[in-house]
Order: structure tokens, then C-alpha cells, then sequence
């Protein structure tokens, strides 16, 4: 559809926005981005709208209808146009066609060429003196209908850049989508569009959904509970500012480092569905189908399954989000999957410490109805296994770690531990749970050596047992518990010193499953059992 909002009013020309005049906005399906388009349509378009405007907040700033109604507003909604089963040309000729038809009905004076859209739209701006608005509503449809036409994407880029970049007749180009704009490599193919995402909202954060001010006033106004309404709708937190580099303070005039704000948002359809209703449950399936989750976490990208077991546990998990590529098929690891279910709204990301997690119950709703298959249950085993684990290490129930050591030995792809490096992945995997509570580091220089596995408890979980793990490869548990007393290793963690459980693991190729007990010097709790054989000392030691 093509809606050119209003064509009549006085025509005389004026100056352009000071400001950047190409801006795309992205967030997930049901956050108000349709609404705030139609918004932008009623303030820009010609007509008379300053009744709309003028009871609401924007009234109360200085020069707030310097732009009013003043120009002419073209929007589109692409996914009227980009279809599964149409050529991408055919698509935009259909596109350029409706435009250049509803403007030669407003200046039917003017002739344009019906091939070239930016040259007939150069057309009727010289005559009328008006510049344009162009407003484009789910501007990546193309890659959402049309995911594995490579051509045709590039075509569409190619289109929006020849028709809107570096144009007079352009006072704005706003774009919004659930994508932000496609990259190829490290580069997007329009640079010349200021980029607002879920990831980095900057200025438009506190209106990328509802606030958490705004929820409880709703709550209030309709008599509804709101705290039943947070753990359902709310998990979504965004940032006004970009954090910026390491090493680089950000700093104002006053020379003070610039403190970013930060908004709880909730999903905008979600809290009206619920506070209306009084009804409280998933309103995310009634706009989206959990197969469509379930189509991008299948893929086993470096463990992705057990990076969704442990978030359906209320884990968090590191993500680098800067190699995703803003489409829906470019998936060189887990990472990138990850970085699109931001986008899409089935993880929040937390910009301060890199972390994904699934926000709140109705999302974790969707992951429950994604994730019934039968191909689940090994995934879900292994975590259920790796959660006992960490609890009997707490529990220095040194024959049950070993046992389940022993599991995870005989479940990994690689069978074959010839080394203390083979050894490390073992137990990093077999420990994969302990990211709920911990964060993990390899080798901690203790001055004397480096201790192989640390686990520090996330400030999140001050109460946990900091764990220093040391693995030896065909020695013993004496050997591997003796190293860590000569190396000092707990005076590298001295802040856990009241919390520390230090844990020696010995992989033995040709030992037998027996119970052979073999405690090591100093008399602490411990015990052997199959092949792996973890020596449990207390955090006293």
C-alpha cells in the first residue's frame, strides 16, 4: 500500500531538518513501530493535524510544529509488495508504479519517465517545491519472504539506495523492520541510514516499548496486578547510550563521563492484551508461530543447545553480536543464531556484560513449545546431568562426580582423552551448568603456575563456593592436589578464601571402574571411583 497521508496545503519551499535526515528503526514484531510510523505520517504529512498533536507531550517542546503537516509523505509497506512467490523486480517496478500514479493524481501537470522513480520524483518536487517524507514500514520483508534470494536482496538494496540517497527531494527516509539494515562483511549496504536496534536503541530507548512507568500506570488505571504483569511481560532492558570502547571515556562538556540510563521495556501488545482483559498469559503465539523459533535453535551451532537448556534454566550466555550479518540465513556460528533471536525478541541483551538470556515467561513459554521435540531430550539429559554435577561438587560427594564425569567421558563426540587439554573440555562441558552461577576461566596465573578450570561466582551469586579445578592426565589425585598446594592457587582467589572449594581431577585410561579409595597428603575428603577420579577438598584447606 501506498499512502500518501495528505497532498493538499500551500506550496512554497523551506529549509530541510538540521538533523539527519535517514533514519531506521528495528525492534521485534508487536513493539509499536507500525504506530509510531503512522505518527510520523499524521505530524510530517500535509493536512491539518495540530489538534492530534497539540494535547500531547511533544506540544510542550519549543518549535514543535516547525515541521508540521508542511510535507509531502509517501508510505510504504513493503510486505504488500515483496511476496514469496514474486520476483524482487517485479516487486519494486509494481512499487514505482503506485508511487508515480498517486503523485501524477496530485500534480498531474508534471511529466515523469515510469522507469526511473528517483528522476520523476525529482520531477515533481521541482514543481511543487515540496519535499518528501518517505516513510517505510517492514522495509526488510524482502529477507524475511524471500530468505535465500541473494539476488534479489541486493537488487532491493541497490533500489533504496538509488532512490533515496543523496536526494533533494528527500527531507526524511525513516525505515522500520525487525532486521536492522543487511551488512556485507563488516559494511551495510546503506551507510548513509542512522541505525537504531533493540541491541543499541541510543536516543529512542525510552520509547522502544513500554516503560515500566507506563505499565504500572495502565495497571493502576485498569485495577491489575502489576507484579503479575512484570514476570510475564517484562525482561527487555536497553540503553540510551552506546557503551563505548575499551579504553575510551565518554565524556560531556563539563569533561564528567556521560552515565547511560538505563529502561525496563515491555513488549507494548502484550501489556494492552493483558491489562484489557485481565487475562494473563502468552499473547506472542497469537503473532508468531513457535516452529519459526524452533527452525533457528535446531541448528547445533557450537553447542546451541545446551546454550538454550541453560537459558530455559535462567542461565546467561556470552554472545558476540557483531559478526551477525542482519539476515536470516547467514549463520556462521552460534553467535550469530543468538544475535537474531535478539532481534526478533526471544532473548534480551545485556550491552554491559555481552550476556543473552530469555526475558520473561512468556517468552520462556515459546522456548517450552520450541523445544517438545524428541531431538530436545539429549540436550535436556546432558544439562539435567551437568546440574547434578555441579550440586555433588558442592556437596563433595566425590564418588557421584565421578560417576558423572565418568557419563559425560562416555557421551562426547570425542572419546579418546590423551591429554590435559582433551581432559579441559571434558569438564568444561560436563560443567556447563555452572555458567547459571559463574563465570569461567582458563589458566589463572597463581605466580607459580596456572591453575587449569576457575570458576568465579557472578556477582549475581556472591553466595556460591568460588571452584579451582586442577586436571592431571594418567597421574594421580595426590598429584594434581599436591600441585595445587605448591602453587599457591588459593592465594590467587584470596577474596573467596571463606568460599573456595578447590577440586583435583585425574583421568586414568587404564584404570577399571572400581572404588578404590586413594586419599591424597592432608586427610581431606575424598575418593575414587570409575576412570575419573576427582579429589573433593574442602574450602578450609
Amino acid at each position: 500500500m501506498v499512502s500518501a497521508c495528505s497532498f493538499r496545503s500551500a506550496r512554497h519551499p523551506f529549509s530541510l531538518p538540521e538533523t539527519s535526515n535517514y533514519v531506521s528503526v528495528s525492534r521485534p514484531r508487536r513493539f509499536g513501530k507500525t504506530i509510531a510510523a503512522n505518527m510520523l505520517c499524521a505530524y510530517y504529512g500535509r493536512g491539518d493535524s495540530r489538534v492530534l498533536f497539540s494535547g500531547l507531550k511533544v506540544a510542550g517542546h519549543e518549535n514543535w510544529d516547525r515541521y508540521l503537516n508542511r510535507f509531502d509523505v509517501i508510505r510504504v509497506v513493503m510486505t504488500d509488495f515483496i511476496k514469496g512467490n514474486k520476483k524482487v523486480e517485479d516487486s519494486l517496478k509494481m512499487l514505482s508504479s503506485r508511487i508515480l500514479d498517486d503523485l501524477s493524481e496530485e500534480y498531474p501537470e508534471v511529466k515523469y519517465d515510469t522507469e526511473d522513480l528517483a528522476y520523476s520524483m525529482d520531477r515533481f518536487y521541482r514543481k511543487s517545491g515540496i519535499p518528501f517524507v518517505i516513510i517505510i514500514d517492514e522495509w526488510d520483508a524482502v529477507f524475511r519472504e524471500r530468505k535465500e534470494d541473494r539476488d534479489g536482496q541486493r537488487l532491493y538494496l541497490d533500489f533504496l539506495r538509488d532512490w533515496l540517497k543523496d536526494k533533494e527531494y528527500a527531507a526524511l527516509a525513516y525505515m522500520t523492520g525487525i532486521l536492522p539494515i543487511k551488512k556485507y562483511g563488516k559494511h551495510s549496504a546503506l551507510n548513509m541510514f542512522d541505525e537504531y536496534s533493540i541491541i543499541a536503541p541510543m536516543q529512542l530507548a525510552p520509547y522502544t516499548g513500554f516503560t515500566e512507568e507506563e505499565v504500572r500506570e495502565l495497571c493502576t488505571k485498569y485495577g491489575r496486578a502489576y507484579e503479575k504483569i512484570k514476570e510475564w511481560y517484562d525482561g527487555y532492558e536497553v540503553s540510551d547510550v552506546v557503551p563505548p570502547d575499551p579504553g575510551y571515556e565518554l565524556q560531556n562538556a563539563s569533561g564528567k563521563e556521560h552515565e547511560q540510563k538505563r529502561y525496563s521495556i515491555y513488549s507494548p501488545l502484550s501489556v494492552v492484551k493483558a491489562v484489557s482483559t485481565g487475562i494473563i498469559q502468552n499473547y506472542w503465539n497469537k503473532t508468531e508461530n513457535y516452529e519459526a523459533l524452533a527452525e533457528y535453535i535446531r541448528a547445533d551451532f557450537d553447542g546451541l543447545k545446551d546454550a538454550v537448556a541453560l537459558m530455559m534454566d535462567g542461565g546467561r550466555v556470552k554472545v558476540d553480536v557483531s559478526t551477525y550479518q542482519n539476515d536470516m540465513t547467514t549463520f556462521h556460528s552460534r553467535d550469530d543464531i543468538l544475535a537474531m533471536l535478539i532481534h526478533l525478541g526471544y532473548l534480551e541483551y545485556d550491552m554491559e556484560t555481552k550476556e543473552v538470556h530469555i526475558p520473561n515467561k512468556e517468552i520462556l513459554d515459546e522456548f517450552k513449545a520450541s523445544t517438545k521435540s524428541e531431538e530436545w531430550e539429549p540436550a535436556f539429559r546432558a544439562y539435567r546431568k551437568s546440574v547434578e554435577l555441579l550440586k555433588a561438587t558442592w556437596e563433595q560427594k566425590e564418588d557421584r562426580v565421578a560417576e558423572l564425569m565418568e557419563w559425560f567421558h562416555d557421551t562426547a563426540e570425542n572419546k579418546t582423552y590423551n591429554s590435559e587439554a582433551a581432559l579441559s573440555y571434558a569438564v568444561k562441558t560436563a560443567y556447563y551448568a555452572a555458567q547459571k552461577y559463574y563465570t569461567v576461566m582458563q589458566e589463572l596465573d597463581s605466580g607459580k603456575g596456572y591453575a587449569d578450570i576457575v570458576y568465579l561466582p557472578s556477582p549475581k551469586h556472591p553466595d556460591k563456593q568460588a571452584l579451582l579445578i586442577e586436571l592431571k592426565y594418567n597421574r594421580t589425585v595426590r598429584t594434581a592436589a599436591d600441585q595445587i598446594r605448591e602453587r599457591n592457587y588459593p592465594q590467587a582467589l584470596e577474596h573467596y578464601h571463606d568460599k573456595l572449594l578447590l577440586v583435583s581431577i585425574n583421568y586414568d585410561k587404564d584404570a577399571k571402574n572400581t572404588d578404590e579409595p586413594s586419599c591424597p597428603a592432608g586427610g581431606s575428603l575424598c575418593q575414587n571411583s570409575e576412570r575419573q577420579k576427582p579429589t573433593l577438598i574442602d574450602e578450609h584447606c
